[in-house]
């Protein structure tokens, strides 16, 4: 690359991309809160309302495996305003929406911006700060990675508090804006154009294959095992991902380049980062559960008992960051991972009489420990590859932590589900409100128990993490 790094201003770069990520991942929960209320007002089932969530995930999980083909097409100005343009026209779209057809429509627009500005964020941050300064920079990154989504819950319940639905649109607007003109001002290429062939078998197989993966583990929140519409889905999706992966290594201009998994502390990283993925994933979907259904706490409520946990994961995001930086992954991964365990250990415990301040604690160490571990574990696995890949490589752990979401989601949900009603069945007075409860208590105690051992597999599998990797960078 021609340009001088050094000139590059990183610091206005950086903010107009993150401001964009940050309402791009805020959409992700904004909708939690207000699906009842929109419900009501557009006539829509449970079923029908879902889509508002599941579609944004959807096309955000199939359109990420393809970013770094499209990074090779588009300078870095021409993908950030395609993606932010066109994340405001969707949010335009839904603000404005007659029905839910239409308000449907400007979601999986959203979704389309939010699938583009992400690995552009990462893949831009990694070419223009030099690998001793990257930790600092993913820990505010990961900041609003984990902040965004986790304040979604909250912050709809207060602006549906005081308006209507339609303001979770109207307020990101301006947001949006600020990040569009900074953007302008100060965003400057810094990505190689190579305009490599397209390969539409590729672009197919990639489709399918994330697409069905994600759309199956995530139906199985609303539909049984047994659903054609989730096996099928997740069979399909399979089949579809293995013939995508050979198609990758056959073909001279991949799509998403699968060599980059020669690395192998890059794909010890990877490992790690899913593990813990589907336990922050999962987590977050079963503690507003067991707070609503259990405990008996209103949704509002059960998001204001999350969010100091997701503040302290805010808070820790950019520390963690900074001590990588200073002290290298091994000494923060592996501590990470052991109050990981803790926390995980601590959720086993719950009961009827579970108090909100044991559940808070609780919650604020596992985030801690999260924070501890993503940060480090994503520089040091793009830290490990060669510049050509960095596009492939945050492609890679976005389009994984979608996917380890999903499928964490999915099978804690199951656990619990399945335990639940294994508890239930041994008991003979299963109409009594009392018992069922107790039931649900001792399914939720399982489930947090196979995160448990799970999460103790992940601290054995990171003492494999070497103490001095050696750096393939050329910045």
């Amino acid at each position: 690359m021609n340009m001088d790094l050094q000139k590059v201003k990183r610091l206005p770069i950086t903010v107009a991309l993150m401001v964009g990520a940050f309402v791009a991942t805020l959409n992700e929960t904004l909708l939690g809160n207000a699906l009842p209320v929109m419900m009501g007002e557009l006539q829509v089932g449970a079923t029908t309302i879902q889509w508002l969530s599941a579609a944004y995930l959807l096309v955000v999980g199939t359109l990420i495996p393809i970013t770094a083909f499209i990074q090779q097409w588009l300078t870095s100005r021409q993908l950030f305003f395609t993606a932010m343009l066109t994340f405001l026209l969707g949010t335009i779209f839904a603000a404005i929406a007659p029905n839910f057809s239409f308000l449907l429509v400007g979601r999986v627009i959203q979704a389309l911006g939010t699938g583009l500005i992400i690995p552009l964020l990462m893949n831009t941050l990694l070419i223009i700060f030099p690998a001793e300064k990257r930790g600092s920079i993913m820990g505010v990154l990961f900041l609003i990675f984990t902040f965004a989504p986790a304040i979604g819950p909250t912050l709809s319940g207060m602006i549906l508090a005081a308006l209507d639905w339609r303001w979770l649109f109207y307020t990101i607007i301006p947001i949006t804006l600020i990040s569009i003109i900074v953007g302008y001002f100060y965003l400057v290429n810094v990505t190689v154009i190579t305009k490599p062939k397209v390969d539409v078998l590729s672009i197919i197989l990639s489709t399918i294959g994330f697409g069905g993966v994600v759309y199956g583990f995530s139906t199985t929140g609303t539909e049984s095992w047994s659903n054609p519409q989730v096996f099928g889905s997740i069979i399909i999706g399979g089949i579809s991902l293995v013939l995508f992966v050979i198609r990758q290594l056959r073909i001279s201009n991949p799509i998403l380049e699968i060599r980059t998994f020669k690395f192998p502390m890059f794909s010890l990283s990877i490992l790690l980062m899913i593990v813990v993925m589907m336990s922050m994933f999962a987590t977050t979907t079963l503690l507003p559960m067991f707070l609503q259904s259990v405990l008996l706490v209103s949704a509002f409520h059960s998001g204001l008992i999350m969010l100091p946990g997701s503040v302290v994961n805010g808070l820790m995001s950019p520390v963690a960051g900074k001590l990588f930086d200073k002290l290298g992954a091994r000494v923060i991964i592996i501590p990470g991972l052991l109050i990981v365990s803790i926390a995980m250990y601590f959720f086993t415990w719950f009961t009827l009489e579970s108090t909100a301040l044991y559940i808070i604690i609780a919650h604020c160490l596992l985030m801690i420990g999260v924070a501890l571990v993503l940060v480090p574990v994503q520089t040091y696995g793009l830290n490990q590859i060669t510049p050509e890949y960095y596009a492939h490589g945050s492609a890679i752990f976005s389009t994984l932590q979608q996917v380890a979401g999903a499928i964490g989601t999915s099978l804690f949900i199951a656990t619990m589900s399945a335990r639940s009603q294994s508890h239930l069945a041994q008991s003979t007075n299963q109409n009594d409100v009392t018992v069922q409860l107790t039931a649900s208590v001792a399914g939720y105690s399982d489930t947090f128990m196979l995160g448990f051992v799970i999460s103790l597999i992940a601290v054995m599998v990171s003492l494999f993490i070497r103490k001095k990797a050696k750096e393939k960078l050329s910045n």
